[in-house]
């Protein structure tokens, strides 16, 4: 078989980042923070400029772990690979200059039929404390590569609240915004080469789907938490659709008790589903 089974388990050095505000405010800006009105959410994007205190958004912890950083799954082809799954586990703010160092773990290869689902949970950490800053759950769906058997991937619950949502958020991402998120890592050619995404049967570059999560948890941040980074604790979601530079994004929020519940819309397309968050007790302020 052409995946590597024996790595089930296994777990691996997944690097050091290190980060000044400058990064965390280039990755506020690949998610659209200020885009509609640049004199907000400027703790986000400009540090103490109008008397604000410079703060990080809880899904810059998304850049902290690479795909460069992990082991070949298989000798399938690269293109078969799509990131479909995303959780992100904050155990405080971030701090806007700092570094992580970061553990992963393959925890599962799984039979969905005509394709195989990885999932890769990671744990970030201050290098010099060892205070955990983050964990981070990836799903990773390789098409053409199931029918291997075992025990089937367990599906998280989740069902769309009846009525409408409690909130909804529109977002215009930018025809550039791909190139922006990039910047903060992510150079995969899917989301800047013409060539490559029409190789792939798109018609041009796709937007990453962490930048559609990125501004997801904006809305979240802003809706549910008071703008508080301190009150945002475990996000998840599922890519379910891609999503073009240009595209209208509508976050529709559910507010319940328990973990909230969202998705993300594009048009009449649904893009992020599954979609929840769990907050941390406390204030803002």
């Amino acid at each position: 078989m052409p995946l590597h089974h024996d790595l089930v388990g296994r777990s691996w050095d997944a690097g050091t980042r290190r980060w000044t505000f400058a990064d965390t405010a280039l990755y506020a800006l690949g998610v659209g923070a200020g885009a509609e009105d640049p004199a907000r959410e400027l703790e986000f994007t400009a540090g103490h400029s109008g008397g604000t205190v410079p703060a990080v958004l809880p899904t810059f912890a998304t850049t902290l772990v690479s795909p460069r950083d992990r082991p070949a799954l298989g000798d399938f082809d690269a293109s078969q690979l799509l990131h479909t799954e995303q959780s992100v586990t904050l155990h405080g703010p971030l701090p806007t200059e700092g570094a992580a160092v970061t553990t992963s773990r393959l925890t599962a290869l799984t039979d969905r039929g005509r394709s195989a689902l990885a999932v890769i949970d990671s744990t970030c950490a201050d290098p010099r404390t060892g205070r955990p800053l983050a964990g981070l759950r990836s799903g990773l769906t390789i098409r053409h590569e199931g029918g291997f058997g075992g025990a089937p991937a367990e599906e998280r619950r989740w069902e769309r609240p009846p009525g409408e949502p409690d909130h909804t958020v529109h977002y215009r991402t930018a025809a550039n915004q791909a190139l922006l998120h990039a910047l903060s890592g992510d150079r995969n050619p899917l989301h800047s080469d013409p060539a490559v995404a029409a190789r792939l049967g798109f018609r041009r570059p796709l937007l990453h789907g962490l930048c559609t999560f990125g501004f997801a948890g904006r809305a979240l941040l802003h809706t549910l938490c008071e703008g508080d980074p301190a009150r945002f604790g475990t996000m998840s979601a599922r890519f379910s659709s891609p999503v073009l530079p240009g595209q209208d994004l509508t976050v529709r929020i559910w507010d319940r008790a328990g973990p909230a519940l969202f998705e993300v819309r594009s048009g009449p397309r649904t893009v992020l589903d599954r979609g929840s968050l769990i907050r941390r007790p406390g204030s803002a302020g």
